[in-house]
């Protein structure tokens, strides 16, 4: 339910002895009690330096954006961190299929990842590739996303409606596994929380999609249809960028 960390905190220390709160450096809690028994699993499988790690992380993101993140963010990440290093050493690398995405997407939580690349180079001395910036910025995405500050059943609501015009308009059922439709659920989920915050993208000219609307007329029929249905349905219009 806790933990202490600090210099020699349990040096010739037994179970049930005091420790002093002068040497105490850092406190981790976690509030929510169904992630206890993850929690407990991660402690078994993950040295506790990799949770260290993990919160300054995360503590350099709760700097960057001023706001509360999700605890189990905490245990995602650690676990993460832990498989990645472990994996590079091995010399196995793992390709990210969204970096392009995040790097558009989501700017300060791809550069909070890059700070973490360097802070890893200098704790553990391995140098992870770019690709893992981007993985460490997705769990910062996705530690933001905060039932108190969104209402997370609307988001769900309008990211189901718009993958249902999708499904039909196609006839096909998506394949979840694939990085594809991964990409396309997580740029959702934040289309939805613009259009709950009524925050519009920067409109820009974008001349792509005039080609869009040539060479894949399909798809370009169907996102007309969800722009048609968000405009009855909400109010929210889509800008072309966003189309």
């Amino acid at each position: 339910e806790k933990i202490v960390c600090g210099k020699g905190i349990a040096f010739k220390k037994r179970p049930g002895m005091e420790i002093d709160e002068m040497s105490i450096n850092q406190t981790f809690i976690l509030e929510g009690g169904g992630e206890y028994s993850r929690f407990e699993q991660l402690l078994k499988d993950v040295p506790l330096e990799y949770l260290e790690l993990s919160s300054e992380i995360i503590n350099m993101a709760k700097l960057e954006f001023a706001k509360k993140f999700k605890d189990n963010v905490i245990i995602t990440l650690s676990d993460h961190l832990y498989v990645a290093i472990k994996r590079c050493r091995e010399g196995m690398t793992i390709s990210n299929p969204l970096l392009w995405d995040i790097k558009n997407f989501y700017e300060i939580e791809y550069d909070i990842g890059l700070r973490a690349l360097e802070l890893i180079k200098n704790k553990f001395h391995i140098q992870l590739p770019n690709d893992e910036a981007g993985f460490i910025a997705l769990h910062i995405v996705n530690g933001q996303l905060d039932d108190d500050v969104h209402d997370m059943y609307k988001i769900t609501k309008i990211m189901q409606e718009i993958e249902n015009i999708v499904r039909y308009h196609f006839k096909i059922e998506f394949n979840e596994e694939s990085a594809y439709y991964y990409r396309f659920i997580t740029h959702l989920k934040f289309f939805a929380q613009r259009l709950l915050e009524d925050k519009k993208q920067n409109q820009q000219e974008d001349d792509l999609l005039d080609v869009v609307q040539t060479k894949y007329a399909n798809a370009y029929k169907c996102v007309e249809k969800i722009a048609m249905y968000i405009k009855k349905q909400y109010n929210y219009e889509l800008y072309d960028e966003e189309k």
